[in-house]
């Protein structure tokens, strides 16, 4: 992966940032994303901001040797902390959990006012950014799942709107399996989901083997009944 050719979930993520775009990758890593949209997409600014020392340093160098300096701002912070209020209209982070994507949303949500919206890869827990954006009028407007060198990974796109609109009636399912995802089951979905279930089974017969108390039967219902909504929605594709 360099900045002429990314990875395939980073790939998805830029379709989602168009021409003129002002844009914030957050964990940057080495710019590679912003130094591809520059050169491929015709944003007019971009900030890389990385927490840590040896990717920032990274993120320079990429963005010095391909001369977009004018175009990408390379900043060292935490989060958010790297852009100031209006300063950009997309935000994409990508390749964290879902949990740590909305902790810095949360965190930095006064910079999120001129915001147009926000394309984020979790690596695991993407139902932790579809309950962010329902609790922080954040529409979901799309959901992509791929499988890349066997890691299954999901790009959610948000804009500000009606946080409901996508679920309908789904909403425990759409929030836990995407509702954009679940009516188009393609195989990487369906693949993550067996798996999942596979896992939650095993954890069960684990529980059930350790005796039961309050808490080990608490868990168990709540993996039962996770099991049973994928099924349902897993089934509904089949019938």
């Amino acid at each position: 992966m360099n900045t002429d050719k990314l990875s395939m979930r980073l790939e998805t993520v830029a379709k989602y940032v168009p021409a003129g775009a002002r844009i914030a990758d957050i964990g940057s890593d080495h710019a590679y994303l912003p130094c591809f949209l520059a050169k491929n997409t015709g944003i007019s600014f971009a900030v890389a901001g990385e927490v840590a020392a040896g990717p920032y340093h990274s993120a320079e160098r990429n963005v010095q040797s391909e001369g977009l300096s004018s175009i990408i701002s390379v900043r060292m912070g935490n989060g958010l902390e790297v852009i100031q209020p209006g300063e950009v209209d997309y935000i994409t982070i990508a390749g964290m959990g879902g949990s740590l994507i909305t902790s810095i949303l949360e965190n930095g949500k006064e910079k999120l006012g001129s915001v147009k919206r926000l394309i984020l890869q979790p690596n695991i827990s993407a139902v932790s950014i579809r309950k962010w954006f329902m609790e922080n009028n954040w529409e979901l407007i799309a959901e992509e799942i791929m499988e890349e060198d066997g890691k299954i990974y999901e790009v959610l796109v948000g804009e500000k709107g009606d946080p409901s609109k996508p679920y309908q009636d789904q909403l425990e399912s759409g929030l836990l399996l995407g509702p954009f995802l679940c009516q188009k089951q393609e195989s990487a979905f369906q693949k993550k989901w067996t798996m999942e279930i596979r896992n939650w089974k095993r954890i069960v017969e684990q529980l059930e083997s350790a005796g039961e108390t309050a808490e080990t039967l608490e868990k168990k219902q709540e993996l039962l009944n996770k099991i049973k909504l994928v099924e349902e929605v897993l089934k509904y594709e089949e019938s």
